[in-house]
């Protein structure tokens, strides 16, 4: 009756480590996702290439005439985005403008 206990507990000390390892894999992820584009910004900037965004139907229009909070519901219709994403961006964009 022992044995079988001590190898349940092995076995859940083991997930419970690989569990705790997972967060530090995505933060090394983020890290390498932010040093790349880092990179491809300064090659786009060193090429003098533009970066228009995507294709946003109705957002830049509304932004245009002042129309903020139609904008920010255009965003988020066309990229899925949650509000507070979506009125970050819609707000970067009439910074543009």
């Amino acid at each position: 009756m022992e044995a079988p206990l001590i190898v349940l507990l092995l076995l859940v000390v083991v997930l419970l480590g690989a569990q705790l390892s997972l967060p530090a894999r995505r933060d090394g992820t983020a890290a390498r996702l932010a040093e790349i584009e880092r990179r491809l910004q300064l090659v786009m900037d060193h090429l003098g290439v533009v970066d228009e965004g995507p294709a946003l139907p109705g957002v830049r229009e509304h932004l245009a005439r002042g129309e903020k909070i139609k904008a920010i519901k255009a965003y988020r219709a066309a990229t899925g985005a949650d509000l507070k994403t979506a009125k970050e961006a819609v707000e970067a964009m009439a910074g543009h403008h």
